[in-house]
């Protein structure tokens, strides 16, 4: 190893290459499988390809009663555990057989057989049909060097594992000669028409394509051996290992067509697509089987019944009868059907498996033209990574030759020279792309990237990191995982050269961990926070609203609270923030001669108005969700756009209790069954039951239509108030939260009118929207006009607990005039002038239709959320989180409108159940294992009985499961939606 100095050199480059941290991950970790596989990208991808499985097996194979009738589908359940013959096996096995034989462009000329077992013993059954020790004019040539030779070392041991069977067969047969084998020089080389004819060979074994030295056969070597094979087409045969070529024939078109008709092909399943179990499919030449046929009549040797394609047409002479291919286990394309069957037990599901991953494999990528395609492409988005790379070189050296569908690589690193710490680096990278991850020796723990499993070289291949990838990946893909092979090794590299330095006595403390979010605050000064508004509404000891609450969850964050204005600033204590509370600040005349020179740093508001001109430099936080009282130009007025300072909000926290006060509002007369009037007769004793009560119909609330405008926090809270009701809902909303609705049970509307359309109520929360400049006027205001109005029907509930602008007031009046709208509840801020009494606000256009249409309205001064005592408190307490993090860390929660520069956004919050389910709610269902279990559990069994239900078509068994599992359905699809409500996974996903 160099010295102490040279490395730590070493580790310090290394540390400085990976100081940026590690790369974009692939979608998909697995890349020791092979090229065509089902692509899931995690646990989700995977259960829902799983689920769509199942499903189609349902579709595909059917039921059928001795009338023809249909009677269902199959189920994998049904097949799981039954015998593998007869109808539907049957037919599972060869529309697998036909869908690989489509797919990969076979001709209707080639037979294709099936085997069971793995790849390794299935190819040598492959080959023991065409070779026969028998005849000794048979001359053999294998593309891999021959085993124990110099050459054979760099084949691996998996190669000369196999290459030693085929000398074996020969060695031990009776008339054998393993002096008929010729085999490469080197790995992989396909020798010219001439040299093959000139050794006299009649059998083209290709063994070193891919799999383990990464390499591939050049356009060149390809003509060369058709050339060959069409010199003598009936005594010549290649036969390929194939289990990386399907996919990754990097050669012209016409050149893998000839290939495929020209060749025998075995191809072992169970890696090239994935599946549950182990089998093989091998394609044969009309001219092969001709070849099989007649070995068959001179046999040299027993072909295990894995694979026995020429077996005794009398079934009852098992020695004796003929022998023909014939009989064998083959699918016939030009007649579509199987010839023979397998006499191993096979798995069924296993078999569809296949075809239903070729078929998402074909609809995901296109044709195998494509797929090969798409595999010479990705060869060369890793020679021109490489090219930049100088830490990776490719063992193949030769483009032409290099794989398409397996990549072999090695580690060039001048700094590492000593061999036995060079294979602990490459272990250790192993571990950390993998799951395992490393440990320093310090103790400093790295956990798995799960960026690249199973990326070992064969043994004896001159490689360090080997990965099947071919065509089914993503170009992006191939170049994540190389940059995570190129960060892994350098993270090993530290590990290993500290263990080495550590022999030698020098050690490396383990860092400081980090305690959560980088601090971004000045230690040396003190922050102001100005609450301009009231923090608790409910009355304490000193008959005044009580703001104790919030004075200690501020000083439990390490923040003062100090009642009144701010003093002087410079005795304030260093490094901490300081709220003042002067909840009775109300005109521009009192506020604006406190902020008109930034002297506090941020704001705190629910319902004071904020003058443009009061300057606030680091933000400001308005308890609920409009903003429209936020009028600082700090950053940017009620639109928060355009300014410095950011501009949040704290939706959803006065949501229900303005919801539930809507609701108020219209059971107060809707049903409509005057209870005042019958409290008054029954206190007086004038009211008989028998005889009076049918003098005082009504209607339920159940079956009429409530139209809802907008489906923020609120909207949605009402119409879920007014479905507990059943009624029925109809909400307009901008058209991309339509799938939201639907997804809730509620109808959309394309427009208010839409909504408001036969309806019995009308609740507006739609909020003022965006303010225009130019005329001062709100985009929102207005919308309930005299159109939407007249869309109800006649004696219709009106509730606007939204904002007073919104509905046009005087089409109000001729409405209520006309009968159209019975009741009209308005709720809306109305001020009145200390000095002069003059009145002004939102509510001010009401109070003549008050007057002109008695006993119809109900006016509320803007009380329906604001008087809610624990959704103030519940607000402030946010609204103080808020204000904490942007001062300490910039983190900006809930923003409303801009973003300014040097600041981040932090997402969403809301109460759980309130509002949109954002990342962070899920996240956080993650960390309660146990109620994520529990509503795993019941989702699942909500999923299988359901499933169940959607599969089973014949009433009796469709009864014994409705017999058995209505109540196990009921209760857990009712406890189901209990976890999800408590979890806050139930509503409209953040975009």
């Amino acid at each position: 190893m160099t010295n102490i100095a040279q490395m730590q050199e070493q580790r310090l480059k290394a540390l400085e290459l990976t100081k940026s941290g590690a790369p974009r991950l692939p979608s998909n970790p697995f890349f020791g499988v092979g090229p065509i596989t089902d692509a899931t990208t995690d646990e989700v991808d995977s259960r829902l390809r799983r689920i769509a499985f199942d499903a189609w097996i349902e579709k595909t194979y059917r039921k059928f009663d001795d009338r023809g009738n249909d009677i269902g589908g199959f189920t994998t359940a049904e097949i799981s555990r039954s015998m593998h013959r007869g109808y539907p096996a049957d037919k599972i096995l060869t529309d697998m057989m036909r869908a690989i034989h489509r797919y990969f462009g076979f001709p209707k000329t080639n037979r294709m057989a099936v085997g069971l077992g793995g790849g390794h013993s299935g190819f040598t059954v492959c080959v023991q049909h065409l070779m026969n020790a028998n005849d000794a004019s048979q001359r053999i040539y294998v593309d891999t060097p021959q085993p124990e030779s110099d050459p054979s070392r760099a084949a691996g041991f998996f190669r000369q594992s196999w290459a030693t069977q085929l000398i074996e067969m020969q060695r031990f047969a009776e008339k054998g000669c393993e002096s008929r084998i010729h085999f490469a020089v080197s790995e992989g080389v396909i020798p010219t028409a001439a040299e093959l004819s000139e050794l006299g060979v009649s059998i083209f074994v290709g063994v070193g394509h891919e799999t383990t030295g990464a390499n591939a056969y050049t356009s060149r070597e390809i003509r060369e051996l058709l050339s060959w094979i069409d010199g003598d087409p009936a005594n010549r045969h290649a036969v390929f290992d194939a289990t990386s070529m399907l996919g990754a024939m990097p050669w012209e078109p016409e050149l893998v067509s000839a290939v495929m008709a020209k060749c025998c092909l075995f191809m072992p399943f169970q890696k090239a697509i994935g599946g549950i179990s182990g089998y093989f499919v091998a394609s044969f030449t009309p001219h092969a089987l001709a070849l099989i046929e007649k070995n068959q009549q001179d046999p040299a040797w027993a072909i295990p019944r894995q694979l026995k394609i020429a077996p005794p047409i009398d079934p009852r002479q098992p020695f004796s009868a003929k022998r023909s291919v014939d009989a064998g286990p083959f699918y016939d394309a030009a007649e579509d059907r199987m010839l023979g069957g397998v006499i191993n037990t096979y798995s069924a599901l296993a078999f569809a498996e296949t075809t239903f991953g070729l078929m998402q494999s074909e609809a995901r990528v296109g044709s195998v033209v494509e797929l090969n395609r798409r595999s010479a492409a990705n060869r060369k988005v890793i020679d021109e990574w490489v090219k930049s790379h100088p830490l990776l070189s490719l063992t193949v050296t030769d483009a032409e030759r290099r794989g398409a569908a397996v990549t072999l690589l090695k580690v060039e690193d001048d700094g590492i020279t000593d061999p036995g710490v060079h294979a602990r680096i490459i272990a250790r990278s192993k571990q950390l792309l993998g799951y395992e991850g490393i440990t320093h020796p310090n103790g400093e723990y790295e956990p798995g990237l799960d960026a690249a499993r199973y990326v070992n070289a064969f043994p004896g291949t001159p490689g360090d990191y080997r990965a099947w990838v071919g065509g089914i990946r993503e170009p992006e893909d191939v170049v994540a995982l190389l940059e995570n092979l190129q960060y892994a090794y350098l993270r090993a590299k530290i590990v290993v050269l500290e263990e080495e330095l550590a022999k030698s006595g020098v050690t490396f403390e383990a860092p400081a961990k980090a305690g959560g979010a980088v601090r971004k605050d000045d230690p040396a000064r003190a922050y102001t926070v100005l609450i301009a508004d009231l923090v608790g509404l409910r009355f304490g000891p000193d008959g005044k609203p009580d703001h104790s609450e919030i004075k200690a969850y501020v000083e439990a964050k390490g923040g003062v609270f100090h009642l009144g204005p701010l003093g002087d600033r410079s005795v304030l204590e260093k490094g901490r923030i300081h709220f003042f509370y002067q909840p009775d600040l109300s005109t521009e005349a009192e506020i604006l001669p406190q902020t008109d020179k930034g002297q506090y740093d941020a704001l705190i508001a629910a319902a004071t108005f904020i003058p443009k001109a009061s300057v606030f430099p680091l933000g400001g936080v308005r308890i609920g969700a409009g903003t429209g009282n936020m009028g600082s130009a700090s950053w940017g007025g009620g639109n928060g756009e355009g300014g410095s300072a950011p501009l949040m909000n704290t939706p959803g926290i006065n949501s229900r209790a303005t919801a539930q006060m809507a609701m108020k509002a219209v059971l107060k007369v809707v049903p409509d069954l005057p209870v005042d009037r019958l409290h008054r007769m029954v206190a007086e004793g004038d009211f008989d039951t028998g005889r009076q009560l049918k003098d005082f119909p009504t209607a339920k609330l159940e079956g009429r239509k409530i139209a809802i405008l907008g489906y923020g926090n609120i909207g949605r809270e009402v119409a879920k108030l007014a479905k507990a009701f059943g009624m029925k809902v109809a909400i307009y909303a901008r058209e991309h939260h339509k799938r939201w609705i639907e997804a809730e049970g509620f109808e959309y509307a394309a427009s208010p009118v839409a909504a408001a359309t036969g309806a019995d109520v009308l609740s507006v929360h739609i909020g003022l929207g965006r303010l225009d400049a130019a005329t001062g006027v709100y985009s929102n205001a207005g919308t309930v006009n005299g159109q939407v109005l007249g869309a109800m029907n006649d004696g219709a509930v009106l509730v606007n607990y939204d904002r007073g602008e919104v509905v046009d007031a005087a089409a109000l009046d001729e409405a209520l005039s006309s009968g159209k709208i019975a009741h009209a509840a308005i709720d809306a801020d109305l001020f009145k002038d200390a000095a002069t009494g003059r009145l002004s606000g939102p509510m001010l256009p009401y109070l003549p239709l008050e007057e002109r249409h008695k006993g119809k309205l109900e006016l509320l001064p803007h009380a329906a959320a604001d008087t809610d005592h624990p959704s103030r408190v519940t607000g402030a307490k946010q609204a103080v989180d808020q204000i904490f993090d942007v001062i300490r860390f910039k983190s900006v929660t809930n923003l409303k409108g801009d973003l300014p520069e040097g600041y981040v956004a932090a997402g969403s919050r809301t109460p759980a159940g309130i509002g949109r389910v954002t990342k962070r709610a899920v996240t956080e269902v993650g960390g309660k294992a146990e109620l994520l279990d529990e509503l795993r559990q019941t989702s699942e069994r909500v999923a299988a009985i359901l499933g169940a239900l959607s599969a089973v078509s014949d009433p009796d068994h469709r009864g014994r499961i409705v017999d058995r599992y209505t109540g196990l359905l009921v209760e857990s699809a009712g406890r189901q939606r209990a976890l999800l409500d408590q979890l806050g996974l139930y509503g409209p996903s953040e975009e």
